[in-house]
């Protein structure tokens, strides 16, 4: 994504080519796709401990953690990010961001009123622009700026190096109204998804060329429209500083500055004990640290956890005597013991001491994470296997072990296209069926996998097949030397000279020993091939392959040295803009350290589990299923890095539901750098878990998620952002009719049919909406877990008035 994986916020990837053989999709009898009214649901509430302006405090700063520096401020380039979007929301007009419930909602800072004013002969839209908005060089945000900013997007000058440009290529023209304050916008195709567009919305000196547009805007903003403005950026530092805005003409910022600062996922936690950061997304563990420093500041007992925590009475004792014996050395070793112990008891008690000044903030992230089943090739290219992968997860299980031991509701997902408690959600996941064991063991059935398959040889349909010339070949070479061996017994008998029994009895024990030496040879050769041998382990670690666990006849495990399929330049380069957007899938940022330069998959093998792991035993049958004398086994990749914990424990319990029916499962972790750009888009996955972002417009963002992967001239695939590679026509078409139906309940009611017929495609199983996680100081008010909804950063302060300075500085 990837944690990877997630592709949260902004910029979208519109291509990526890879080399793949899709197969015609039969779709069932759909259930669950008729027009019924949408599903009344409530999103999960933002917890942002709100505040009314006048109680909140003018000036101070506040430091908001971010995974890695922006490598662009332009938000419409392939490898903008998170803080990208963090950054710009502060600085650029957004004309309808989100609300709390996932709907785009007109901002009156920047627009009194935006509506399609006519619809035939063609869709016009007419923008009036807040009087009172101008840029921070004093010029008025007017028609110029949209002229420019369509220009530069439409697709139609490839000067413009863009990420995106759906929606602007249906653009006719734009033309200006009484004045440069009222904006026509006149589409050549009807656009339902219009309020999409101009969002962030560039001043025409940076979208105008493109020389501002691809450099210009990487690295400053000399002219911004928001409370706040850019001040500068230090790399060194790792920091990017926002001010107050004079040229603003809303409510005033309440602080005097904004600080984003790259502070890396396993640091955060030291960050807040030291005070150097305000806001930050965190992990579990992180959460539950806070968590037990309130308790424990509340009841002021002696900390029952952190170094030495699980020390014993007995180890205590024996610790002691060792570092009071007489042995000198044993004596050293255990006093430096017991005084670094001391000193990380110390250490840990006073970050648990400052982490009393934080409150974890919590809601529901608006992004999603799925298993995607890649049909390119192999089993899972047959959709009635796709299909038994799907039913036999247990979707309420996985998300009560995201989602409930953080206290938040455990639902399980039912749409692709929206999210609880937006507007058209509805569960559309009957198109499928719920999860049911014995119905996906006879949709394997009915695919050929059987339980005594893998035992089968191959059956070949022609005659003179490659296989029966192989047997035919092989009994040949049999005779052959079944007749040297005996030609070379003749001759031996014939030389047999007079032995002793001594003799004999020495040759035969010689025999012996070199038929066992050759036997240990072939049996190590074997399990240095298969991974199992220690020397071999040495070299390369092992596969942790569930439901096989070395069984006799369930074949060789594949290969970890996977080939990967290069994706081309263009989508090389857009797969960066996925990595750092799914940090995937997993919730891990290290992946937002990929350069915009980093434009070739490196096909990493990756980190394996240990070679020796036992695999859980089979619930309900004996080993994977085969056919053909092959196990059906799928290769599921994980990212491997230390903030992909909760995605890898999710990865092992869907391994074990599949298990369950037959599957088994090469569970392959990699590096999270790699594990989106070099496996996810390139295709080399049977099975993975990433995430998608939230979204108000599904007919404009799903459409390249889930388009049918379209032949290129040059022989490979365009799949756009369809890891998955399964789709039909019929989706297209139901997104297509979407995207131009202007009435907003019908393009709703497509979408549901739509929504409908992925499920039944099973290339994409949504699982649970993602935690969002934020340590907050606890005086900060109108920010922490915002859910749908954009910050609001000119109301962001501390509620207490002498508050000012890092919560270190505070507490002096």
């Amino acid at each position: 994504m990837s944690h990877v994986g997630v592709p949260r916020g902004t910029v979208r990837k519109r291509r990526s080519l890879a080399l793949l053989t899709a197969g015609v999709l039969t779709i069932p009898a759909l259930a669950g796709c008729s027009s019924d009214s949408e599903e009344t649901s409530r999103a999960v509430p933002q917890d942002i401990a709100p505040a009314a302006r006048d109680r909140v405090a003018d000036g101070s700063t506040v430091n908001w953690a971010v995974d890695a520096m922006p490598t662009t401020l332009n938000a419409f380039q392939a490898d903008a990010d998170s803080a990208t979007t963090k950054i710009t929301g502060a600085l650029l007009p957004t004309l309808f961001p989100m609300d709390a419930a996932g709907h785009p909602k007109l901002n009156p800072d920047y627009l009194e009123s935006a509506k399609i004013i006519e619809r035939e002969p063609k869709q016009v839209v007419l923008y009036k622009l807040n009087q009172q908005a101008v840029w921070s060089d004093g010029r008025e945000i007017g028609a110029p700026d949209f002229v420019a900013q369509w220009r530069a997007l439409s697709g139609k000058d490839s000067a413009f190096w863009t990420a995106r440009n759906a929606g602007y290529e249906r653009i006719e023209k734009i033309e200006r109204g009484s004045d440069d304050l009222q904006v026509r916008v006149t589409f050549a195709k009807p656009y339902a998804d219009w309020r999409s567009l101009f969002s962030p919305l560039y001043p025409k000196e940076i979208t105008g060329s493109p020389d501002t547009f691809n450099d210009g805007a990487r690295t400053a903003l000399k002219n911004t429209a928001g409370p706040f403005q850019l001040k500068g950026v230090d790399k060194a530092k790792g920091t990017v500083t926002l001010v107050r805005s004079p040229r603003w003409w809303g409510e005033k910022a309440k602080l005097d500055s904004l600080v984003f600062r790259v502070v890396a996922p396993k640091d955060r936690t030291k960050a807040l004990a030291d005070g150097t950061v305000h806001v930050t997304d965190i992990d579990a563990a992180t959460a539950n640290r806070i968590a037990l420093a309130l308790r424990d500041g509340s009841n002021g007992q002696p900390l029952t956890h952190g170094p030495g925590a699980g020390l014993t009475p007995a180890a205590a004792l024996r610790s002691w005597a060792l570092a009071h014996g007489s042995d000198e050395k044993q004596a050293e070793i255990a006093q430096a013991a017991r005084e670094a112990n001391r000193k990380a008891v110390v250490a840990y008690g006073a970050e648990q001491k400052a982490l009393r000044g934080y409150a974890v903030r919590k809601s529901l992230e608006p992004a999603y994470t799925q298993l995607a089943l890649n049909g390119e090739s192999g089993p899972l290219a047959d959709d009635r296997v796709r299909r038994a992968v799907a039913r036999a997860l247990d979707r309420q299980e996985l998300a009560e072990t995201v989602l409930k031991p953080l206290g938040l509701p455990a639902k399980p997902l039912g749409s692709h296209l929206a999210l609880a408690g937006q507007p058209g959600y509805k569960d559309g996941s009957g198109a499928l069926g719920d999860q049911n064991t014995k119905e996906a063991q006879a949709l394997l059935a009915d695919a050929g996998w059987t339980q005594g398959g893998a035992a089968e040889k191959p059956k070949d349909t022609k005659a003179g097949s490659e296989a029966e010339k192989k047997d035919a070949e092989k009994k040949e070479g049999e005779e052959k030397q079944e007749g040297t061996e005996k030609a070379g017994k003749a001759d031996a008998d014939e030389k047999k000279t007079d032995k002793t029994e001594a003799e004999e009895k020495a040759e035969k024990k010689a025999e012996e020993k070199a038929d066992k030496d050759a036997d240990e040879d072939a049996e190590k050769a074997d399990r240095a091939a298969t991974g199992s041998d220690e020397s071999a382990a040495s070299r390369a670690e092992g596969l942790y392959i569930v439901g096989q666990d070395d069984k006799p006849g369930a074949g060789p495990a594949r290969s970890a040295a996977t080939h990967v399929l290069a994706p081309s330049r263009d989508a090389a380069a857009q797969s960066i803009a996925l990595l750092r957007q799914a940090g995937a899938v997993s919730g891990d940022s290290s992946a937002a350290k990929v350069t915009a330069q980093d434009k070739q998959p490196g096909g990493a093998a990756g980190a394996y589990a240990p070679v020796g792991t036992a695999a859980p035993a089979p619930a309900s049958v004996k080993g994977p299923l085969g056919k053909d004398g092959k196990t059906l086994t799928l290769r599921f990749v994980l990212p491997s890095g230390p903030g992909s914990q909760s995605l890898r424990g999710v990865g092992d319990r869907i391994a074990a539901m599949l298990e369950k029916i037959g599957i088994g499962t090469e569970i392959t972790k990699v590096p999270d750098e790699s594990y989106f750009k070099d496996h996810i888009a390139s295709g080399d996955y049977d099975l993975a878990l990433y995430s998608w972002p939230a979204t108000a417009y599904p007919a404009t963002d799903g459409r390249p998620i889930y388009a049918k992967p379209e032949p290129a001239t040059d022989g490979s695939l365009l799949v756009e952002q369809n890891y998955t590679r399964v789709g039909t026509d019929h989706i297209d078409q139901l997104f297509d009719q979407a995207v131009a139906e202007l009435d907003e309940k019908a393009s709703r009611e497509l979408m549901k049919q739509a929504d409908a017929r992925i499920w039944a495609a099973a290339g994409s199983i949504p699982l649970f909406q993602r935690p969002q996680l934020v340590a907050v100081d606890k005086k900060l008010s109108n920010v922490g877990a915002f859910g749908f909804a954009a910050p609001r950063y000119q109301d962001i302060g501390f509620t207490d008035r002498q508050a000012a300075g890092s919560p270190a500085d505070r507490k002096k």
